[in-house]
């Protein structure tokens, strides 16, 4: 089961908003087959392993890390193959989901006679699946929320300059970080600041992963509450390459509006919530979407917000050697705060790891749901 999460892993970026599926193939204590879901559209994971193992299948167990569907999609039912190869024996970790799959698979595979285990790594296969299991039990993205800070907790120096804080290898591992998300989310401030592009620039493994391309396209989205993205940003000129989302209330102006869906702008229009965007009603829209993962990029007000809504699952920082100091330096998460040390959001499953000069802490937040 460890080998099929391995092999799961490899689709991250290219399956959404399928799961990430390893499957092996297990006879006379022997691998004889291993497959993955590689990318959207594309053979599951089952269907692959039983590709590789050929003949040997019959009375063989598999091992995959969600249950097989059972219900035609772009691809035929996984435990069609299962049961025409002659698989003996399924080890799943967890159930999925999915209302289309969700205990119908084990069934069908039950009523073909094959014995049937659930429940193997199920901790670890329900945080591999995180965002997809989000998407299909409460509708809405897995959010990321991911800054750059000094040892003292800045994002930019008193004045607003923040290029570079972290190191070339640190923002080369953005852009990897980026090419797996289905958005980049910012809001309109740090927009009005830095003008940025929020591209992606993933390395390409070429083959057919390459040619079926991502599903869905990366895109950026702009949360303003008041249509203020300008015209003349970076964003908007590259609007018709890369796909921009503007995320914005009943009080922006109509005119504004016009001119930027006239550039190819997305326009999303929710409620507001204290004269700004309501993110829990824009995460619904964006769950209907399908979009996944969805990676927030600053700035600070709009990432307290997202904290304050729960809506954050994971963090990752970026720690630089530096120390900016300065009161008026902004800092990665404003917003009100809070008054006590225990009210502060707690942060498991850390890891920490280095990558050039700084050092990157992943976490996931565990709020009050």
């Amino acid at each position: 089961m460890l080998r099929a999460l391995e092999l799961a892993r490899g689709g991250k970026g290219w399956v959404e908003p399928n799961p990430l599926v390893g499957a092996v193939i297990v006879k006379k204590g022997k691998i004889i087959g291993e497959g993955f879901h590689e990318f959207f559209g594309g053979p599951h994971a089952e269907p692959r392993a039983i590709k590789d193992a050929g003949k040997g299948c019959k009375g063989a167990t598999l091992y995959v890390n969600l249950e097989p569907c059972a219900h035609f999609g772009k691809t035929p039912p996984c435990t069609e193959a299962i049961i025409k190869a002659g698989i003996k024996e399924v080890v799943a970790a967890v159930e999925d989901p999915h209302p289309l799959v969700k205990g119908k698979g084990f069934s069908a595979l039950e009523a073909a006679g094959i014995e049937v285990r659930c429940g193997l790594l199920r901790c670890e296969a329900r945080r591999l699946n995180a965002p997809y299991f989000k998407l299909r039990t409460r509708g809405e993205p897995f959010f990321i929320g991911k800054w750059a800070m000094t040892l003292d907790g800045k994002i930019a120096t008193r004045e607003g300059d923040s290029r570079w804080i972290s190191s070339p290898q640190a923002r080369q591992y953005v852009h990897k970080l980026r090419g797996e998300m289905d958005a980049i989310m910012v809001g309109i401030g740090t927009v009005l600041t830095d003008d940025p592009e929020l591209t992606a620039r993933p390395v390409h493994t070429g083959g057919a992963r390459s040619a079926a391309g991502r599903k869905p396209p990366l895109r950026r989205i702009v949360v303003d509450s008041r249509a203020r993205l300008p015209l003349d940003s970076r964003l908007v000129k590259t609007a018709a390459e890369t796909p921009v989302i503007l995320a914005t209330t009943e009080k922006a102006p109509r005119e504004a509006l016009k001119k930027l869906s006239r550039k190819g702008l997305e326009i999303i229009e929710v409620k507001s919530r204290y004269r700004r965007v309501d993110l829990k009603a824009l995460a619904q829209r964006l769950g209907e979407m399908e979009l996944t993962n969805v990676i927030i990029e600053g700035g600070g007000e709009l990432l307290a917000s997202a904290f304050s809504a729960s809506l954050v699952d994971r963090v990752i920082v970026f720690v630089a050697p530096k120390i900016f100091g300065g009161r008026r330096a902004k800092t990665a998460v404003e917003g009100k705060g809070i008054a006590k040390v225990m009210e502060a959001l707690p942060i498991k499953y850390t890891q920490f790891f280095p990558i050039g000069e700084d050092i990157v802490i992943e976490g996931e937040v565990l709020a009050v749901r």
